[in-house]
């Protein structure tokens, strides 16, 4: 059995997820982490089950919030698929990140990849990724993690090596914080929805600056469009990141 679990606030990192883990099994079941309450979610996976873990990047790193709740899901020998997906700059440390915490709650990677999804924020950047040519790819990728799982069948996997840091680059935050407009209705789709409760739902018009980790999903789910970032903190922030993020960065796999 396949378990696709995905931390995925705005859609991109489920995207990718959906791609690699239905390629490797169509039937798999989702998990998603961005749920404030996770009372489905299967707590012991055996060496007979899958874990694909994909969680976008945030800084270079994996969001804390992310990893507290994948070690709600503990493996026994379990294979598993470490995936990160970051908005065309860089994944610095957070596949490794992501693959040392799977396998510190006894999971064993038998494969990770590194891809592209839009930007959550500066949306100039990884417009409209992964595309169709990011597809092919990662499917590519799941017939040689498919291939590879046959051949471990009932066994442990020799361990894989990714690309990252040990001592992961320092993470201090997004200052770009989302706020309500004069067109929010008080409806609660977004404080309902916002995976750290950073919006009140006795008054979604405020938000929590000090909770809110930046993830713009309450931006994604507003179905007035009435929760906005400062067009000033965006401009300066892509003109920051231009040199970083302007060539086309192509998905990675290691295996």
């Amino acid at each position: 059995m396949l378990y696709l679990a995905h931390f995925s606030p705005t859609g991109g990192t489920r995207k990718a997820a959906e791609i690699i883990g239905r390629a490797i099994d169509p039937q798999a079941t989702e998990i998603d982490l961005s749920a404030r309450t996770l009372e489905k979610l299967p707590h012991d996976l055996g060496l007979n089950d899958v874990l694909l873990a994909a969680v976008p990047v945030f800084g270079g790193r994996v969001p804390a919030i992310a990893l507290e709740r994948l070690r709600e899901i503990t493996g026994h020998d379990t294979p598993a698929i470490p995936v990160v997906v970051y908005g065309n700059r860089d994944y610095d440390d957070a596949l490794l990140e992501l693959k040392t915490a799977l396998e510190s709650n006894g999971f064993r990677s038998i494969a990770g990849i590194a891809c592209i999804a839009e930007h959550s924020i500066m949306h100039v950047y990884a417009t409209g990724r992964p595309d169709v040519s990011d597809e092919e790819c990662l499917k590519r990728f799941a017939a040689q993690i498919t291939t590879k799982l046959g051949q471990i069948k009932g066994g442990i996997a020799a361990p894989i090596t990714v690309k990252g840091n040990p001592e992961y680059k320092p993470y201090n935050g997004v200052p770009i914080k989302p706020h309500a407009t004069r067109a929010c209705n008080r409806c609660g789709t977004c404080a309902t929805l916002c995976p750290v409760g950073a919006i009140p739902l006795d008054n979604p018009q405020k938000t929590d600056t000090k909770t809110c980790i930046s993830c713009m999903r309450c931006v994604s789910v507003c179905p007035h469009q009435a929760r906005k970032v400062s067009k000033l903190m965006v401009a300066l922030s892509t003109q920051m990141l231009k040199k970083a993020c302007q060539s086309r960065k192509e998905p990675e796999l290691f295996i």
